[in-house]
């Protein structure tokens, strides 16, 4: 099992009072719950900006589609009728 450390939050009383809801519905600490929304959402937006920092690397390098590239694709979806 994971080691886990005490961190305090503020909340507007409204989420406070869904997030109690959720764990009753959910049989979960408010604890439990909140931990988890903090972890899916640093998952998140590591994900990202890892994929916006590869994307920059990517067009510094030159590794992006022509103006030509992009016209052929919206031509090919035009001729497409959507």
């Amino acid at each position: 099992m994971s080691r886990s450390t005490t961190m305090t939050i503020r909340l507007e009383p409204e989420i406070k009072s869904r997030l109690e809801k959720l764990s009753t519905a959910m049989k979960r600490s408010r604890s439990w719950l909140a931990a988890e929304a903090v972890r899916e959402f640093v998952e998140l937006n590591e994900w990202q900006i890892r994929e916006i920092e590869e994307a920059i690397k990517e067009a510094d390098a030159g590794d992006y589609a022509s103006n030509e590239d992009v016209s052929r694709l919206f031509d090919h979806w035009d001729s497409r009728g959507t």
